[in-house]
């Protein structure tokens, strides 16, 4: 198909997936997933532009073995359905770019090494993400392989902003706060220039409310604060994860339960969150079904976290002109967009239940101080961007 001669095709590898879409110019012709990564019954979804075939079936265990098997397929499948097609870049979502990397690059040997080296501070998400990069060169060895950096658009915070009251040196060697989800902040900062110029520049706080969840403080388009730190288990409860928590508690699990730090992480970044505080499920929509109190004491506590971070970056910003909502919670769930903006008078935020009932755009009412909007994210979108402009630049 000629319509999509010199692609860029935008990967996001996890754990037990790699979701995939491909984009020629800033439009996207196909988006697709092979989940169940290393498990006995994997199975390919891809779909797309109307006169694009699509793919609906299981895989057996061992074309889905890894990444790179799983990669195999989508390159087949590509090869059989769009025959004309022509990879010109891949870009991968890299969630740690460490104290070095901020702008996109162009991966080679030694930048893939440097990432690797990153690995302890992210290892719920690096070892996936560079597992894709290695199975995206054997795949498209032609292409070029483009690294886009979760950490990137936080990395002109202030000193106060970025450092832990720690001697120097730990500073000096890469013990700071990054901030993460970087590329769907960056996204919902361009789109805002595009939808609401107005308030663009302004004072902007984004919640980016998903399995993973934070929040960023931006003033003209810019980060100037995150609830995220050193790593993605800070700040606000998420599925899994515990987000902020007095490390006198991981001290006493260490001292007096003589728990080490493989078990330590496991409880932090798996059993904890949403799923730990219910018992019941870390899927925010399980728990808004449930009858269960603990499902409700779940959800109350993360949105007391949501509200806790939202009064002070609103003081770390000195204002509050807008409040943005995005990933899949923030995105979808009535619930909690309610829970969050009730009883903000204070803010000047005048809510609109009747437009959040409607899952509208703009959820506050006619003249609050305070824009509420629901933008939708768009992460792959600002990685195709950034690869096709590094790759002409």
């Amino acid at each position: 198909m000629s319509a999509i001669d010199g692609s860029v095709l935008v990967l996001n590898a996890g754990s037990s997936s790699i979701k995939f879409q491909l984009f020629d110019a800033d439009h996207s012709h196909l988006h697709g997933e092979v989940d169940g990564l290393g498990t006995d019954h994997p199975h390919l979804r891809i779909s797309g532009d109307s006169d694009i075939p699509k793919a609906d079936r299981a895989l057996s265990p061992k074309e889905a073995f890894c990444h790179e098997s799983a990669l195999a397929v989508v390159v087949a499948w590509l090869d059989e359905a769009l025959p004309d097609a022509r990879v010109l870049a891949v870009g991968h979502r890299v969630v740690h770019g460490g104290p070095n990397y901020g702008d996109p690059v162009e991966v080679n040997d030694r930048i893939l090494e440097d990432l690797e080296r990153l690995i302890p501070l992210a290892p719920l998400h690096q070892p996936h993400n560079i597992s894709g990069i290695r199975a995206a060169r054997v795949a498209f060895p032609d292409a070029r392989q483009v690294a886009c950096f979760d950490t990137a658009f936080h990395r002109g915070h202030s000193f106060a902003e970025t450092v832990f009251a720690l001697p120097r040196q730990y500073y000096d060697e890469g013990v700071r706060r990054y901030g993460f989800h970087g590329v769907s902040y960056d996204y919902i900062s361009c789109r805002l220039a595009e939808i609401a110029p107005e308030i663009a520049k302004k004072r902007v706080i984004a919640a980016h409310l998903g399995n993973g969840a934070s929040m960023c403080a931006m003033h003209e388009g810019r980060s100037i604060s995150s609830t995220m730190g050193f790593s993605a288990l800070d700040g606000l409860v998420m599925g899994t994860r515990c987000g902020q928590i007095d490390p006198g508690v991981l001290l006493y699990l260490m001292q007096q339960r003589g728990m080490d730090g493989d078990a330590i992480a496991t409880l932090l970044y798996h059993d904890s969150g949403l799923k730990g505080l219910s018992e019941i499920s870390s899927d925010m929509r399980e728990l808004e079904a449930s009858d269960d109190p603990r499902a409700a004491q779940a959800i109350e506590h993360f949105v007391a976290r949501i509200r806790r971070e939202l009064g002070g970056l609103t003081a770390v910003l000195g204002g509050l002109d807008a409040l943005v909502f995005t990933g899949g919670i923030g995105e979808h769930s009535r619930l909690i967009r309610q829970m969050v903006c009730t009883g903000q008078a204070w803010l000047g935020l005048a809510f609109d239940e009747a437009a959040n009932a409607a899952n509208a755009d703009v959820l506050s009412a006619s003249g609050s101080a305070v824009t509420v909007l629901r933008i939708p994210t768009d992460e792959e979108r600002m990685i195709a961007r950034a690869a096709r402009k590094l790759i002409r630049g």
